[in-house]
């Protein structure tokens, strides 16, 4: 290992919370998430007390996730699918959904243990990630090739399931995706996460039969409760400000239930550089798939025992490393935007879509990009 010595790594639960703090990774109802909040009162930012899964909770053998489509299927035109990152949730897309629900069968679901899906099996790496997303599509009837639309770290998902599951993907779309050079705070340094990876193998796929998910200990829950007791409960802070206010009360019941298990050991970091060698050995890695890369290139306010000067300057890198994205495939955009911060998808949802169209199109007629 480079960098940082083997016991002063956290475990996999620490390092994922680390990215997401990091910064690294997550009027009325828009129609196509009328049905996520039917039956819930506006209590202004209260959770929803009762928040049944809206659509269809499928089997993946032993555990369920929850998937959301709208829009009508087309022959000849492929399946949008969003991924959601670290911490987030299926309806977090709410303000893009509908838009791209006018021209393509879209659909949003929750990763394992989020929201209404149940915990999945351990390790959950991003090949379990993706695995199971392409089990629930397959289980769902929805026929591929995807166009995959994947933010912060459900952009490593979307990359994980192209290189697993090349045959179908038609199109990519990466919303301020996390690269595999990202940058976290581990003990008072700045590190790329690759670089504190052990020399171990990542586990393959699991089940509920060879590696189930664990209740979470009595030490675990008395932490959980320590957290909650010094920070509180769930707020809705900015840019989630932005979600019509039923979907405030989604997240708040989201983040108020969250499933709570043991902690399985962590491998993003090996995954990380397996990723980092492969791109950096191979240019245009994904040929010349329809690909479009949406960055978040305002700075926004640095975090904890991080002065604004470092953060500035690492805020720069972290922009360099994502426009470095245009290098996997031939048929690339990249487009950074100056008014958005991570989650372009609530501070400029509109670029989002066109996005998503644009891939759309040049997927379902095999054209280029207009890359200026």
């Amino acid at each position: 290992m480079t960098g940082v010595k083997r016991a002063t790594r956290p475990n996999g639960s620490v390092l994922l919370m680390a990215l997401i703090a990091f910064g690294a990774i997550g009027g009325p109802i828009r129609p196509g998430y009328r049905g996520l909040t039917s039956g819930i009162r506006p209590r202004g930012k209260e959770p929803a007390r009762d928040a049944k899964a809206p659509r269809t909770l499928v089997d993946l053998g032993g555990y369920k996730l929850h998937i959301n489509c709208e829009g009508k299927s087309t022959d000849g035109k492929p399946p949008v699918i969003l991924i959601h990152g670290g911490g987030d949730f299926s309806f977090d897309w709410a303000l893009v959904m509908p838009g791209v629900a006018r021209f393509a069968h879209v659909c949003a679901y929750d990763q394992a243990g989020q929201a209404w899906s149940d915990p999945g099996p351990t390790p959950r790496t991003l090949r379990q990630e993706a695995f199971e997303l392409h089990l629930l599509l397959e289980k769902s009837d929805l026929k591929g090739p995807y166009v995959l639309v994947g933010h912060s770290l459900g952009g490593l998902i979307a990359r994980v399931f192209a290189r697993d599951f090349p045959k179908d993907l038609a199109g990519l779309v990466l919303v301020d995706a996390t690269s595999e050079d990202t940058t976290l705070m581990l003990n008072g340094k700045l590190v790329h996460m690759r670089e504190i990876a052990r020399d171990v193998p990542i586990p393959p796929v699991q089940t509920m039969k060879t590696s189930p998910p664990k209740p979470a200990s009595e030490q675990e829950i008395k932490e959980a409760e320590a957290f909650q007791k010094q920070f509180g409960p769930p707020k809705i802070y900015s840019p989630f400000d932005k979600l019509p206010a039923e979907v405030q009360q989604l997240r708040l019941w989201a983040l108020n239930n969250h499933k709570l298990m043991a902690q399985s050991e962590g491998y993003l970091a090996e995954e990380l550089k397996a990723m980092y060698i492969a791109t950096r050995s191979t240019d245009y890695i994904l040929g010349d798939l329809p690909m479009e890369v949406l960055i978040g290139g305002r700075i926004e306010s640095a975090p904890p025992n991080v002065s604004q000067e470092e953060w500035k300057r690492l805020s720069e890198e972290k922009i360099q490393q994502k426009r470095e994205f245009g290098r996997l495939s031939q048929n690339s955009k990249v487009v950074v935007d100056p008014i958005s911060g991570h989650h372009i998808q609530l501070d400029n949802p509109d670029l989002v879509i066109t996005a998503i169209r644009e891939v759309l199109t040049a997927a379902s007629h095999h054209t280029k990009l207009d890359s200026r």
